[in-house]
């Protein structure tokens, strides 16, 4: 229903006010009587096969929303029931930010694609966690953290701190996000001696808590190898317990959508079907280089179900939907985890 009705209507609106209809849409529909179980029985697939275990947390399925559809960590109870095994929130910055200017969220349907410069839009870690202590279900959460626009790099590690301490009691694992194409300068932190020092901090302030959190890198898809095997040597030396990959691509290469098209759309991240073969590439890559002890979170292109196995076949532990929930709608979830039970 969703892909032959709902789809071809919401697309032909803005995608970014199509985001907050949906969104609207999704908060009335869980307050009507029934809706959840309703929801859960379409949409949930419940096995112990599915189970996955990693960073001392059970994942119910391996199958999460990633960064970005949630940032502001406002529909958690409404996102649990679509049959996701957990949730990423943010990217979350010390204070609340506008953004980029709009238009800025772009479809490319011919390449079923998406084209974003967001830039971290959200209204801050305070309010993201005043969310979370009142949610009712009991999701995984995860906190994906960044830095302000204004703050430059020499004291970004400042804001991320700032996060991880206001997020601590709040979410179960954390992600790190150097790699996001849209905050001036930002992708800088991945060099290798600015993420080191990164990394490093977060975690000598994380061993300082009562009980550590996972915490994790999420990466880009554009780096080469000399950088990949940066990002190894880096993960390994401050005991990463995963990494993400990948976050969305500058790259406009095989696009079957009008050059002229992508022109006017100009900058911005690219995610969707452009990104599946790239993103799997690195989760390989990762996979044959990183101890087994430092898991690898797959997501970018995932599609299908068939995508998501090519991820996991390759290396990953547990994938992360955006693109394809977008164009494929909650049902691809439960593809994913009925293709994994049927093997």
């Amino acid at each position: 229903m969703y892909k032959s009705l709902l789809r071809p209507l919401l697309f032909k609106l803005d995608p970014e006010k199509v985001h907050y209809l949906t969104t609207d849409a999704l908060r009335t529909i869980y307050k009507l009587p029934f809706a959840q179980t309703i929801s859960n029985s379409m949409f949930g697939v419940h096995s112990p096969k599915l189970e996955r275990n990693l960073f001392g947390l059970t994942f119910p399925n391996p199958v999460g929303l990633a960064a970005g559809f949630d940032k502001d960590a406002k529909l958690i109870d409404e996102l649990a029931n679509l049959g996701f095994g957990f949730i990423e929130i943010g990217t979350l910055t010390p204070k609340g930010q506008e953004g980029n200017p709009k238009p800025r969220l772009f479809r490319l349907p011919e390449d079923q694609a998406i084209i974003n410069r967001m830039g971290f839009n959200n209204e801050g870690v305070d309010a993201a966690v005043a969310r979370l202590k009142t949610r009712q279900s009991n999701i995984i959460v995860g906190g994906n953290i960044g830095k302000n626009k204004i703050t430059p790099n020499e004291e970004a590690l400042n804001d991320y701190l700032y996060c991880f301490k206001a997020l601590y009691e709040v979410v179960d694992y954390f992600v790190v996000n150097v790699s996001s194409p849209n905050t001036p300068d930002l992708r800088a932190l991945q060099e290798k001696e600015p993420l080191q020092q990164l990394l490093l901090a977060l975690q000598e302030q994380n061993s300082k808590m009562p009980k550590p959190k996972p915490l994790l890198l999420k990466i880009a898809p554009d780096l080469n190898e000399p950088q990949l095997n940066d990002i190894i040597e880096i993960a390994k030396e401050a005991k990463l317990s995963g990494i993400i990959a990948t976050n969305t691509t500058i790259s406009r290469d095989g696009l079957h959508t009008s050059s002229q098209k992508v022109q006017d759309i100009g900058a911005g991240g690219l995610s969707g079907k452009p990104l599946t073969k790239r993103s799997t590439e690195i989760i390989r890559y990762l996979r044959q280089h990183l101890p087994q002890t430092i898991k690898l979170i797959g997501v970018g292109g995932i599609m299908t179900a068939e995508d998501a196995l090519e991820k996991l076949d390759a290396g990953a532990d547990l994938v992360q939907l955006y693109t394809g929930f977008i164009y494929e709608g909650p049902a691809l979830i439960s593809q994913i985890n009925k293709k994994l039970l049927a093997r």
